[in-house]
């Protein structure tokens, strides 16, 4: 790619991307593993190593030949392969393994006493006078170091903690904006080092005082039709001392008069003490492991449906069960989905609009301890949730984060199903709540009926449309879309329908193989991204499953339950272990 490096140069070789490129590596030692190209090149590229081979006059003129060499003259022997008939176990098992090292001992040579003095000395240097603020760079868990910012889904994740998309923005203490006279969203412009910056404003609960965070990887210029002209530049504000890159600068702070409204999929922070989260004590949940599970709560409950009329699942009954003690609110669960069930990408004007297209979200709330004793309601366990007691805190520094992925949860008794008149959205025999694309008339009842807001409107043909064509429309952005999954179109609602492609795969795979499908052989994209393994995917029909064990547990419970809406995904109670500690301190 022509990116702000090789503008600078004379000459540019483009690469292979490494899905197109062979190589080896030695990342653990003892295991030597082979690099396999999945796909053949998709423009007109040369892998680079292949490149240093001609322009050396070597005797092996492409790469492979020449990791084939390798492998054949000094590796396959290691193992006790050889010939083509080694070369091909090594091609189908990726690897081989060697006897392993000798442990060594080690003895540390460095100068703790030095160490200490040179962090003391460079804390010092950082200690801002009350006219400036200490700005820490950072990166954030969708754009990372800015190497991938023309990635339209990574663009419009939303950062795990401000669900802030398309940008990144000064983060700062509430309190210390207040007194600065900012709002959210101000611009304002930070000056250092014959450098300034201008970024809209976040109001960071949990941020210390006097100091002020922004994302780096943003403000490219040659990144590609998406990832120009997003954001700002702050690379520059980090200094290369000792070795090391400092990301800490002190800078000056004013305000520019200007607004830049913040592309956030989540601007309510709290959830109201309501039972949508459910928390407890670490010292309660050793007394009663059921504690704050509402299992001994009972209130009446009404039904559409008739008892007669309930939906029978005689083979399967799709459901989920979600933990929220794992969830760490990586979003990666969300790009995975986009990817999976070919999601459009709106752009940041749209999703200024509220109108994003995700079929899974990251709830994340804030809880706050009772600063003062300004609160008059606060829950059990010591933490203010009401945003009208919130107002009356005087310190948001201690601030308890929780995050809780929400999606469609697939309802026995949906209220989307009642009120569509044209049948576009139905109950399955497999317990999914499914959609019929081809009936949608874009009434959006459902959606004004659901009680979860998943529900995703299609407001243009984004397909189709010029002006969605920096994102998923061109040519070749094209090639990622899952052909098992068709393209909506503009008037249609739409949500998530549990992967149901990959579940019809692994029906059709069992049945072609004549036996019966596995527990744990069909994953959701969001289940087998999540690296915290925090959401389980099963056929609660079956008693052994993962699933049916994990719905049973004590912690388990259903958000909105008094709806009587019979939710298909199972939340766990956040078991916390810090706050007693806190109070009693």
């Amino acid at each position: 790619r022509n990116d702000e490096t090789a503008a600078a140069c004379n000459a540019v070789a483009p690469n292979h991307h490494y899905l197109e490129s062979w190589g080896d590596d030695n990342a653990i030692a003892g295991f030597y593993t082979v690099i396999q190209p999945t796909i053949n090149p998709v423009y007109n590229t040369r892998q680079a190593e292949h490149s240093l081979l001609v322009w050396s006059s070597n005797a092996a003129q492409d790469y492979y030949t020449y990791v084939r060499n390798n492998w054949t003259n000094n590796l396959l022997a290691l193992a006790g392969l050889s010939g083509e008939a080694g070369w091909e176990s090594l091609l189908q098992a990726g690897l081989i393994k060697t006897a392993p090292k000798a442990v060594s001992a080690t003895a540390f040579a460095g100068d703790i006493n030095t160490a200490a003095q040179n962090v003391i000395t460079n804390s010092t240097a950082l200690a801002a006078a009350d006219d400036k603020v200490e700005v820490q760079l950072y990166q954030n868990t969708a754009i990372g170091d800015g190497r991938n910012a023309n990635n339209p889904w990574l663009q419009e994740l939303p950062d795990a903690v401000s669900k802030v998309t398309w940008d990144n923005y000064a983060a700062m203490a509430p309190k210390q904006a207040e007194e600065l006279g900012l709002e959210e969203g101000d611009v304002v412009k930070i000056e250092a080092n014959g450098y300034s910056v201008e970024v809209p404003v976040l109001f960071q609960p949990g941020q210390a005082r006097g100091t002020v965070s922004v994302a780096v990887g943003y403000g490219r210029t040659h990144a590609g039709l998406v990832g120009n002209g997003v954001g700002a530049n702050v690379y520059p504000f980090a200094s290369l001392r000792g070795g090391t890159i400092h990301k800490a600068v002190v800078a000056s702070l004013s305000k520019t008069g200007e607004v830049s409204p913040l592309a956030q999929t989540q601007t309510h922070h709290s959830f109201e003490g309501r039972d949508v989260i459910r928390e407890t004590t670490f010292k309660e949940y050793l007394k009663d492991p059921a504690s704050e599970s509402g299992h001994a709560e009972h209130h009446k409950t009404y039904d559409l449906w008739a008892k007669s009329t309930n939906f029978d699942k005689p083979v399967y009954d799709w459901k989920m069960a979600i933990d929220l003690n794992a969830c760490t609110g990586c979003g990666a669960c969300i790009v995975a989905c986009s990817a999976e069930n070919n999601i459009p990408v709106v752009g940041k004007d749209e999703v200024r609009r509220r109108r994003e297209m995700h079929w899974i979200r990251i709830d994340r709330y804030y809880s706050y301890e009772n600063a003062g004793n300004k609160a008059e309601e606060v829950e059990k366990n010591g933490t203010v949730t009401k945003e009208k007691e919130i107002a009356k805190l005087e310190d948001f520094s201690n601030v308890t984060v929780v995050h809780q992925p929400m999606l469609c949860q697939h309802c026995d008794h949906a209220p989307c199903e009642t009120v569509c008149p044209v049948l576009a959205t139905v109950h399955s025999s497999e317990g999914l709540n499914q959609m019929a694309y081809n009936r949608c008339v874009g009434t959006r009842y459902c959606a004004n009926n659901c009680p979860y807001k998943v529900r995703r409107f299609n407001w243009f043909n984004y397909w189709n449309d010029s002006r969605f064509d920096n994102y998923l429309n061109n040519e070749h952005t094209q090639l990622v879309l899952n052909p098992d999954v068709t393209t909506r179109f503009r008037g249609v609602m739409e949500k998530c329908s549990m992967c149901v492609q990959r579940i019809q795969a692994g029906k059709l795979k069992a049945k072609i193989e004549k036996r019966p499908l596995t527990d744990g052989e069909v994953k959701m994209a969001c289940q087998q991204t999540c690296s915290a393994n925090a959401i389980i995917f099963g056929n609660a029909n079956d008693p052994n499953s993962e699933l049916s064990k994990a719905l049973k547990s004590e912690r388990t419970y259903y958000v909105l339950q008094e709806l009587n809406v019979q939710p298909g995904i199972g939340y766990q109670v956040k078991v916390r272990n810090t706050i007693e500690t806190e109070l009693e301190a």
